[in-house]
């Protein structure tokens, strides 16, 4: 038999078995209305990091994980290959080896089988590096051995032996003199073997020995057959040697993986690169070895903070360049897309972004929202890092350049180890769809095999979504979702107001404490971010209710004009806002200028006081002066940008003054609006929308619930009526015609009613053993119930029957109250979804007079079972490298923390509902 046809055969039985293997899970789970999905491709469901420890994975195991993640609501997976498991060594695969590319392989059939993608990290661990990364390769750091010689004196050294003890890599490139005179003189062609035989002149004189040294950084949390150097991203030579390995590994894999990724540049120190002084000559127009005083002088002036900035913009280009451009452009060869975090890199954030087919943002920690019953306590989180300006460099980078998705990662450090909540995870994304992502990662999913016993496999950073963890329960509510929201996210192009030009030069132009090295992190915001008029102005744009972009100097000089809109690859702008800044490149406020005078909208808020960097920078000063004075430009301070705006014919939208979040896409002449409250009140209002409509339709993001509504319009505003408890969201569709289907029911709140009756409770899944069932006139915690109540993690049944409460009601709503952590309810025999969100309310619809059965089956945390078996002494902490650490990366120890409350803690009620058609 041949090897096609044997192929063919296993292909077949592999598509067979996965389907029984989800026909079977199915049967055996409860229902999950929730988590039917109803995407339009696997874009539109979240992905999720999914961490390979020690790469020991399996064909099973492989083939289970992915089909349990299929069958939650996950649309794909991103591949990161870690550090390993203790006992599990027999297991590891080296990376990239023949057995690992099968691993891969296999990964894609069933995947393909499934309808699910691949992502896949071009390493292990972080940042790129490993084995094949040479020292020659390696990421590079500056240095240089100073002498000082008097007038006449001589001198012989072995420069390259004296320098620095232990920097074996470190390599001689140069050797500068500086005389007294102020005259420069370059030696390196009087080095021999390394030694410097010299004598000085008339005037004293200083010699700078500058060597290509290593940063001896090396990859983070590196899985098996992947530890090695960091790779030098300056390099386009080191990358070209750094994806050989790729290239043999992934051959027959064209078009497979959809895309490669690259996350946060965590790349420490690395300031140098070989080719750094002829590639500055290049873009700066100047010898950079004619003002290495300057450069290395950490004391602030003018000259020498204006060759750091162009150091720091020479690093950035080398980034770009030679880093992300090749990057994508080999991920095209190979039938794939670059996915990018630009954010801690030492470049323009906006321009990096944008060179990726992928701008990928991240979330770190925990955000504060006034929703009433939204827990966050301080004993259990990060402050969270991801202001929503950082959040939309992506998004903004992504618009301007006309990529059509963002991603992010998403959830990174969330809570303390098993403490994460569904309820405490939606928030959070809505905040990322409203910074503009559309493609949401988990972070993340850690495979484990079978035979791994419980918590399973864990990564150190992640919330780990995954069936071992008990919120796996009802996550299929919380990825449909996200689902229903990415679905209308995906669609047409993003709403295009206003371009805020991001002022770099002037953090460029800094001393920044004498350092030429800067990072643009989301963990120092207030060394580049905070306290700017750009960061305010952002601010005041966004609360005006105008949808901003931020752009670059790169992307100012592709602007075109048309019809007094700015044209940029990804779409028109109706204006362009530039806040105070010190310093601008001439060529930027030369087309700034240019599009004003062609009748663009450009809205200044101060002038530029000078160019940026050295080169030539007086005569480029009297030049933007000469130009300056040739516009009457009239500048605005930020309390009349606004006015400025709606006076320019640029309006905002009323909307944001009810203090709804919001964002809007348009497709032709129909527009969509997600719209969240995170605000302590509900919102009943006719809510203005810019945009001109016949009919809506609404649609509950939550349950896919939706229905037609009328609309007012009002001039250029269509009003449009809007219920929202504090924590829900909707999504708004107008179109230029009416809807069909059926009719949005808009309900009133009448009486309130407790319900009432004995309540039994009983021990349904989860460990470490089932206790038995109890019986109680109240709801509350089971852990008061004794110690194997208190330790128990897992799902518990609440039944109750009760009587239908007098008066006149159309409807029912279910408030359960306090739920700790999800639920899914059942009445009379009939499933009514699952609550796994504040404020955990569902409808019931019509009720029977005597004997309502209702069935509450909760889920609670993790974190009780853990805190059982430490303080038993089990040990579960088997991970190599970081192991387990705390939120705060300090030892993990569970043994200390009070037993989380668990189940229905308050008085479940029942509300009338009656129809307002108000």
């Amino acid at each position: 038999m041949s090897k096609q046809i044997l192929f063919l055969l296993g292909r077949v039985f592999l598509i067979w078995f996965l389907l029984a293997v989800c026909r079977e899970s199915y049967a055996q789970s409860a229902p999950v209305k929730d988590g039917e999905h109803k995407a339009t491709s696997e874009m539109t469901r979240p992905w999720t990091r999914w961490w390979w420890m020690g790469n020991a994975v399996d064909r099973e195991g492989i083939t289970a994980n992915l089909s349990a993640l299929k069958k939650a609501g996950i649309g794909g997976v991103e591949i990161t290959p870690i550090y390993g498991v203790k006992g599990e060594e027999s297991h590891f695969i080296s990376h990239l080896s023949d057995r690992w590319t099968a691993m891969l392989e296999h990964t894609l059939d069933v995947a393909d089988s499934l309808g699910m993608g691949v992502d896949m990290v071009l390493g292990t661990g972080w940042p790129y590096g490993g084995p094949q990364v040479s020292p020659e390769y390696a990421a590079g750091k500056l240095g240089v051995s100073e002498y000082h010689l008097r007038p006449g004196e001589s001198m012989d050294r072995n420069l390259q032996k004296e320098y620095g003890p232990g920097s074996v890599n470190a390599v001689l490139q140069y050797v500068f003199a500086f005389r007294g005179d102020g005259e420069f003189e370059n030696i390196t062609a009087d080095v021999k073997g390394g030694r410097l035989q010299w004598q000085a002149g008339t005037s004293p004189c200083t010699i700078y020995a500058v060597f290509c040294d290593k940063t001896g950084q090396k990859v983070k949390r590196a899985a098996p057959g992947g530890e090695g150097f960091t790779l030098d991203h300056y390099s386009g030579n080191a990358f070209k040697h750094y994806v050989n390995p790729y290239d043999k590994a992934l051959k027959g894999l064209h078009g497979r993986l959809r895309a490669f990724f690259n996350d946060s540049y965590e790349v420490y120190g690395t300031d140098y690169t070989p080719d750094l002084f002829e590639y500055f000559r290049k873009k700066r127009g100047y010898d950079l070895a004619r003002v290495l005083p300057l450069l290395l002088d950490t004391l602030s002036s003018e000259a020498g903070n204006r060759v750091k900035s162009d150091y720091r913009e020479t690093i950035s280009d080398m980034l770009l360049e030679n880093f992300v451009r090749q990057w994508t452009a080999w991920s095209h060869e190979k039938g794939s897309k670059s996915k990018l975090q630009a954010h801690g890199s030492p470049g323009n954030l906006i321009d990096l972004y944008a060179a990726a087919d992928i701008p990928e943002c991240e979330t770190f920690g925990s955000m504060p929202f006034d929703i009433p019953g939204f827990r966050r306590e301080a004993s259990d989180i990060r402050e969270g890092d991801a202001d929503r300006m950082m959040l939309k460099f992506a998004s903004s980078a992504a618009h301007i350049a006309g990529k059509p998705l963002v991603s992010s990662e998403s959830f990174t450090w969330l809570r303390e180890h098993f403490k994460t909540a569904l309820s405490q995870c939606k928030p959070e994304v809505e905040e990322l769809f409203l910074a503009g992502v559309n493609h949401t990662f988990l972070h993340g999913t850690t495979y484990a095999p079978e035979r791994a016993q419980w918590p399973g496999w864990k990564f150190y950073a992640s919330v780990n979504f995954h069936p071992n963890n008990t919120i796996w329960e009802d996550a299929p509510g919380l990825f449909s979702y996200i689902d229903r929201v990415q679905s209308v996210l995906q669609t047409g192009q993003p709403g295009r107001d206003v371009l805020l030009y991001w002022p770099i030069y002037d953090t460029w132009g800094k001393n920044l404490g004498g350092t030429r090295f800067f990072q643009f992190k989301i963990h120092s915001l207030e060394e580049w971010l905070y306290g700017t008029s750009f960061y305010e102005m952002a601010n005041l744009l966004l609360d005006g209710g105008y949808a901003v972009d931020f752009i670059s100097d790169r992307y100012i000089l592709q602007a075109g004009n048309e019809n007094g809109s700015i044209k940029l690859p990804g779409g028109n702008y109706k204006a362009i806002v530039v806040p105070d800044s010190d310093k601008m490149p001439l060529e930027t406020l030369k087309k700034l200028l240019e599009l004003k005078d062609k009748g663009a909208k450009v809205i200044f808020a101060g002038l530029p006081g000078s160019v940026p960097g050295f080169h030539r920078y007086k005569q480029q000063n009297r030049q933007m002066g000469e130009l300056l004075a040739q516009h009457s430009i009239t500048t605005i301070t930020g309390g009349n940008l606004l006015e400025t705006l709606e006076r320019s014919g640029v309006s905002g939208e009323p909307l944001a003054a009810s203090g709804i979040k919001y964002l809007k896409r348009v497709k032709g002449d129909e527009s969509y609006y997600y719209l969240v409250n995170h605000q302590d009140k509900a919102i009943d209002e006719w809510l203005p929308l810019r945009t001109r409509a016949k009919g809506a339709e609404l649609t509950d993001p939550l349950t896919g619930g939706s229905g037609r509504v009328k609309v007012l319009q009002e001039g250029d505003l269509v009003k449009v009526r809007v219920q929202l408890e504090p924590g829900q969201s909707l999504l708004v569709h107008l179109m230029p015609r009416l809807p069909e289907g059926e009719e949005w029911t808009y309900y009133k709140k009448d009486a309130s009613f407790a319900v009432k009756g004995m309540w039994e409770i009983s021990f349904l899944r989860g460990g470490p053993v089932l206790p038995e069932p109890v019986k109680a006139e109240n709801t509350g915690s089971w852990t008061d119930y004794g110690e194997n109540y208190e330790a128990f993690s897992g799902t518990a049944r609440y039944t109750v029957l009760f009587d239908r409460p007098t008066g006149r009601a159309e409807n029912w709503q279910l408030q359960l109250g306090d739920v700790r952590e999800s639920a899914k309810v059942w009445l009379n025999g009939k499933y009514l979804g699952s609550a796994w969100s504040v404020p955990y309310v569902l409808e019931t619809g019509k009720l029977r007079k005597r004997n309502n059965k209702l069935e509450i089956e909760v889920t609670n945390l993790s974190a009780n079972r853990i805190r059982d078996m430490e303080l038993k002494g089990e040990e579960w902490k088997i991970f190599y490298d970081a192991n387990i650490v705390d939120r705060n990366y300090k030892k993990f120890d569970a043994t200390g923390w009070e037993p989380m409350p668990s189940g229905l803690l308050g008085q479940v009620k029942l509300v009338a509902l009656v129809r307002d058609d108000k």
